[in-house]
């Protein structure tokens, strides 16, 4: 198969995905606080993907800013990912709606149905992240536009199931809607298999990190650089009586102080000194601030590295369109590379 070809093809297998999101390439940002606003999402959408804008923890008029400023970089469709647990989410809801915001991505837990029903009503359309077949179907029926499938292998905070396995479970059933797969995928090689499993598209977070337009500090950034694919490992719980949601990250000397918190805690609870609520805060907020100190400050020492499997393919800094050219090449030269059947 010619490059010409070859590139035809590809289009045919993301057609759905490109258009559900309006792009050239079925290629989402994954929404990374502190990293993905709007330089970054800009340089992804500008280069024919499509970028999510991150809104972690941001108050509506944060996010009223965060979005104009993104508008005044970027002519191109882009998106923005809301935390279901947000404690002002409907005013968010509003904040993207008014903007005429045309994706809205629902992450942290299942969206209250009003959720989906507002984003519905005000004519845009609703992503979501499905970590199992039965919650897919939930979501599908009531009325989610697009799923979203992370495997562990993904960055941040992560369900217990891989990529590979999600992606056999979930694309084979879920075909109402478009189905986009994230979580470890470094390639375009990688990128083709899972189009080829029935995917509309996927979504990429780590391989973006070091982008030359990434605000990440230049510390965050060497860090991803220097890291193979086995440092990029999630938090550990040490007693079950006090659940860590898991976390992949580079590890560091924050990961081993976490450790050692988590020791001394459980030490003091069991002598009586804590009681069982206050021990469990002192856990949770041990990574309070530590995304930004990293991401921002660059403290890659006792900050959260928060970095997916596929960090050992980050080898440089270099501009997103080059990054988004290099998938595409290598989605093409996989498919150039094959032979005719016999007889075909």
């Amino acid at each position: 198969m010619d490059r010409a070809h070859a590139l035809a093809h590809l289009d045919d297998l993301w057609q759905r995905g490109r258009e559900f999101l309006g792009t050239r390439y079925a290629i989402m940002g994954g929404a990374m606080t502190w990293v993905s606003e709007r330089n970054l999402v800009a340089a992804i959408s500008n280069a024919g993907g499509f970028g999510v804008i991150a809104s972690g923890s941001m108050k509506p008029e944060m996010l009223e800013a965060e979005l104009n400023a993104t508008k005044s970089l970027t002519s191109a469709p882009f998106g923005v990912n809301l935390i279901t647990l947000h404690p002002q989410l409907d005013q968010l809801i509003d904040v993207c709606l008014d903007l005429g915001m045309s994706h809205i991505v629902l992450a942290g837990g299942l969206p209250p149905g009003n959720a989906l029903k507002r984003i519905k009503e005000g004519n845009a359309k609703a992503i979501c992240f499905a970590p199992a077949v039965a919650i897919a179907k939930k979501l599908v029926k009531s009325g989610c536009d697009a799923i979203v499938i992370e495997g562990m292998e993904a960055g941040g905070h992560i369900g217990p199931v891989s990529t590979s396995v999600l992606a056999q479970e979930i694309l084979p059933v879920i075909t109402e809607v478009p189905v986009f797969v994230a979580g470890g995928i470094g390639r375009g090689q990688a990128m083709l298999g899972y189009l080829e499993m029935g995917a509309a598209g996927v979504q990429l977070g780590t391989r973006f990190v070091c982008a030359t337009e990434s605000i990440a500090h230049p510390k965050f950034k060497q860090a991803f650089i220097r890291a193979a694919a086995r440092d990029a490992v999630p938090s550990t719980q040490i007693d079950p009586r006090f659940p860590v949601i898991p976390v992949r990250a580079l590890a560091n000397d924050g990961t081993r102080k976490f450790m050692e918190l988590q020791r001394d805690v459980i030490n003091r609870f069991n002598s009586g000194e804590l009681d069982q609520k206050a021990a469990q805060l002192e856990i949770e907020h041990f990574w309070a601030g530590a995304l930004r100190r990293a991401v921002i400050d660059g403290d890659v020492e006792t900050g959260s590295v928060m970095a997916g499997q596929s960090v050992g393919m980050v080898t440089k800094e270099e501009p997103t369109a080059d990054i988004i050219r290099d998938l595409i090449d290598g989605a093409v030269a996989a498919l150039a590379d094959r032979r005719p059947m016999a007889g075909g």
